[in-house]
């Protein structure tokens, strides 16, 4: 173990030198896709939506030419997606933000960077990014008291620590009041940061993000806060060795822009065309081929949209 892995620290910190540090678990080659399979792995359906969605920007935009920033990016396999099933005539000035380096081989019209751009004008677009924003946890003590929990990188083992005040104290009491002994929050102030940030960048267009979360009406006692290694759920300790995961306080995060709105994946998709409707069976006698593709889609659109998964996330809008 380093003198760094056996140090004590907010589980902000601690995540933050796990995901992002050196070595950290975002910056190696294989990237998320290699622990985790999110809507962009799961089907080409889903650029296929965010295609005709950024075609409705340029439309709404009276332009042609349109910027497409995809942020959280991991290895540049949305933008890739997206690209390949815009419509002719719409011109896309692409860019993938990314702590990570630029991938290999990646298409030369997208540019890579590790901030998003001033003066976007066009789609902002942030699949699975605010989970990964970091956060510290916070719990009720025996005596009632809120304090953060400190945590050791090495084993993620867990200790109380100083009493939350200040903005992290006035955040809680604002979008989630954990009240009882053994109760636990994250404290998403910093995602509302991160997320309003990115949208002051919007010059013009329309902004998303896309993410598991939850409502005030619907907050967990005990927090989400979990691990990801390899395709499995694993403890989260911030080591390095996994991902480092917490659902989105989504509200919260809608209120820290002007003008936002949310709705279930199932409801966007829906609404971009991915329905998940089976082919008519006399298709099957036809055109076979058609009707075996036409089923393969179908079946990808039902696991984007289903509930009680993929379809349950959280598309938070902003159009400026």
């Amino acid at each position: 173990m380093t003198d760094e892995t056996c140090q004590w620290s907010g589980w902000r910190l601690a995540t933050e030198r796990a995901l992002y540090g050196p070595g950290g678990f975002y910056l190696r080659p294989e990237g998320p896709a290699g622990h985790f399979r999110t809507s962009v792995h799961a089907s080409p359906l889903f650029a296929g939506a965010v295609a005709r969605l950024l075609t409705q920007v340029a439309d709404r935009l009276g332009t042609d030419a349109v910027d497409l920033v995809d942020v959280g990016a991991g290895r540049g396999e949305l933008l890739t997606g997206v690209l390949a099933a815009v419509p002719e005539g719409i011109a896309v000035r692409a860019y993938g933000v990314e702590r990570a380096a630029r991938p290999a081989g990646l298409d030369a019209r997208i540019t890579w960077m590790d901030r998003v751009p001033r003066g976007v004008r066009g789609l902002l677009f942030a699949n699975e990014w605010l989970d990964n924003v970091p956060v510290d946890v916070a719990a009720v003590d025996e005596a009632g008291t809120v304090r953060y929990v400190e945590v050791r990188a090495a084993d993620g083992e867990e200790r109380p620590g100083d009493e939350v005040s200040g903005a992290d104290a006035e955040w809680l009491a604002r979008w989630w009041p954990p009240s009882s002994p053994g109760e636990r929050a994250e404290i998403g102030r910093p995602r509302d940061e991160a997320w309003a940030a990115a949208v002051a960048c919007l010059a013009a267009g329309t902004a998303v993000a896309v993410d598991y979360g939850h409502v005030r009406e619907g907050r967990p006692l005990f927090g989400t806060l979990t691990g990801f290694r390899g395709g499995r759920e694993v403890a989260a300790v911030p080591d390095g060795s996994c991902d480092v995961t917490a659902h989105v306080a989504m509200d919260a995060v809608c209120a820290a822009a002007v003008g936002g709105s949310l709705l279930t994946q199932r409801e966007a998709l829906r609404g971009l065309g991915v329905a998940g409707e089976r082919p008519p069976l006399s298709l099957a006698s036809s055109d076979p081929a058609a009707y075996v593709r036409a089923l393969a889609s179908a079946g990808e659109a039902a696991e984007l949209t289903a509930r009680g998964g993929l379809g349950d996330f959280l598309w938070l809008r902003h159009d400026v």
